[in-house]
């Protein structure tokens, strides 16, 4: 029984080798050909990355913002400085260093973003966009729209041949460390107040504090949950109990 079960784990490193290999980076500028059955390759700046496959893709619409001055070189959820002329953006749940292909709805225009910070923690608002990022896809002016993400993977290096190749791994977007946030306040004594209100009928009610550009804010939470699903579940039964804004976030 132990043999066999080293040959299976044998085998499924060969296999995710040979995955890596196969679909590892193309030459810049020149766009690769897809294999059957694998999504399209994707153009990061100037570089073609293939992406493997996942059993449950992420993809989510509602509405993109962005943000700038007021947070530029202020420390981003990931640890890295904030960089409004980089392209990145800030995403509620999903994993951060993960790559997302981002669509404008109202004029068909796209940009792929690395997710490096938290938010935007506002009901229906889907991903905060740096400053660079809104201005590929024309969402500086009217500061909002209608928008699509994909996400497309996390960027891994491969070692092929003594060359270093990168690629798009995706990751199961739907497991991890997810929490409903009930409200914000910016003073102390009402955000404990909330959250012992909100203890007497929810588990784990508890306050995170943020610094943003704005000042120190108290966020009250509530519960804590493994699966995506079952976060967005959560969410719900708080919005039918009278709490509109909660929202779901990745710890």
């Amino acid at each position: 029984m132990i043999n066999y079960l080293r040959f299976c784990n044998l085998q499924l490193a060969i296999c995710v080798a040979i995955s890596l290999f196969l679909l590892s980076c193309a030459a810049p500028g020149k766009k690769p050909a897809s294999l059957p059955g694998y999504p399209e390759a994707y153009k990061i700046d100037k570089r073609w990355y293939k992406p493997l496959k996942h059993a449950r893709g992420f993809r989510e619409r509602g509405t993109a913002s962005w943000y700038g001055k007021p947070f530029h070189g202020r420390k981003t959820a990931s640890g890295e400085t904030y960089n409004m002329y980089a392209i990145t953006a800030a995403h509620k749940t999903l994993p951060l260093g993960t790559y997302v292909r981002v669509y404008n709805l109202d004029n068909g225009k796209t940009v792929d973003v690395r997710i490096n910070d938290r938010g935007p923690f506002v009901r229906g608002r889907i991903i905060d966009l740096s400053y660079k990022a809104a201005q590929r896809i024309g969402l500086v002016g009217p500061g909002t729209a209608p928008a699509e993400i994909v996400a497309l993977g996390s960027l891994k290096e491969t070692v092929v041949g003594g060359k270093v190749q990168h690629t798009l791994v995706p990751g199961n977007y739907y497991v991890g460390d997810f929490t409903i946030q009930v409200g914000a306040f910016k003073y102390k004594e009402n955000a404990v107040r909330f959250r012992n209100k909100l203890a007497e009928t929810y588990k784990n009610a508890h306050i995170a504090l943020y610094e943003s550009a704005k000042g120190t804010f108290y966020r009250v939470r509530v519960a804590r949950c493994k699966e995506l699903d079952q976060a967005r579940k959560y969410e719900k039964m708080l919005e039918a109990a009278g709490y509109p804004d909660a929202i779901v976030v990745a710890r």
